[in-house]
């Protein structure tokens, strides 16, 4: 019968001398135990993320609102960040683990040398994605669940829907989804509570008959998020003379979807009204934004300019 323990010793010891194959052998334990335990954060934390969409998405506090979807943003950022502590700590755990075998260690660094000169190559451009990254969070430039346009591509927008220390990803509103290096973003436009509000102004020589007709195009319209966010509603109604009234009809599109109110509601005031036996409409429909931010502060600039022509 053969000795099955020195057969045993002969296996133990031929595997002890192929270092280099139970060193692959650590680093792929390790990092596959890594990337098991990075999932299960993940899952962990995107749970928590979605919860808090949620709250977001139902909240009518705006203020609040915003609060949330910072600490969505915050949370994106926190897996990318564990991601990458889980991976250096598991790195850390595989050489101490080589360390006692250093013809092990030598032989697998000079086996990785042709990656570490790939490194060398991957290390600049990740560094400038983390730096633009870490700039744009630390700055808020803009959050989770926010519309935006990005600088230079003026092509490339849509609703962000995850940030993470490297990388952008954005879901347009055609429902394609679009993923950037933070160190190509060199700015962006943040769209205002994901709307465009756009004011119709209509002149016309009878209020009741301008209300009807602003009333029977209005139910023609789609609502929808992507398309017109509520109905057309009339937010003033202005007496400029006897015979002559301004109507201005309020409506909030989705971005892209501007042409709603642009081109089809000015286009279809004009039809109906052209089918009318008495014109209805004097003047107009006069398209613009308005935004009561932006206005007050363009008030405030106007006041500014004015105190300063007046001191000249």
């Amino acid at each position: 019968m053969p000795d099955i323990s020195a057969f045993n010793d002969v296996i133990k010891e031929g595997f002890n001398k192929v270092t280099s194959f139970r060193a692959l052998w650590i680093i792929a334990l390790v990092f596959v135990t890594a990337y098991i335990v990075t999932r299960l954060v993940a899952a962990a934390i995107i749970t928590v993320a979605k919860a808090i969409a949620v709250r977001s998405d139902t909240t009518s506090d705006e203020e609040r609102q915003i609060q949330l979807r910072r600490a969505e943003t915050y949370l994106s950022v926190t897996i990318a960040f564990l991601r990458a502590l889980i991976f250096a700590i598991a790195a850390y755990v595989a050489l101490k683990l080589l360390l006692p075998e250093r013809g092990a260690l030598v032989t697998t660094i000079g086996a990785g040398t042709f990656f570490v000169v790939f490194a060398n190559a991957t290390i600049a451009p990740l560094l400038r994605d983390i730096t633009a990254g870490v700039t744009m969070i630390v700055e808020r430039w803009f959050s989770v669940g926010d519309f935006i346009r990005v600088e230079p591509f003026p092509e490339v927008s849509g609703v962000v829907e995850r940030v993470t220390l490297r990388s952008t990803k954005l879901r347009n509103i055609n429902g394609e989804v679009i993923y950037l290096h933070n160190q190509y973003i060199q700015g962006i436009k943040i769209t205002p509570r994901g709307i465009r509000t756009i004011a119709v102004d209509i002149f016309v020589r009878d209020r009741k008959a301008g209300l009807s007709l602003v009333g029977d195009i209005s139910k023609t319209l789609p609502t929808s998020p992507t398309m017109l966010a509520s109905p057309l509603v009339v937010s003033s109604e202005e007496e400029l003379s006897k015979d002559l009234w301004r109507i201005t009809i309020m409506g909030q599109t989705a971005p892209g979807r501007e042409w709603l109110i642009e081109n089809f509601v000015t286009e279809a005031l004009k039809d109906a009204d052209d089918h009318k036996k008495n014109k209805i409409i004097v003047y107009g429909p006069m398209v613009r934004f308005a935004d009561k931010t932006a206005e007050k502060r363009f008030k405030r600039a106007v006041r500014v300019n004015r105190k300063n022509e007046s001191a000249e």
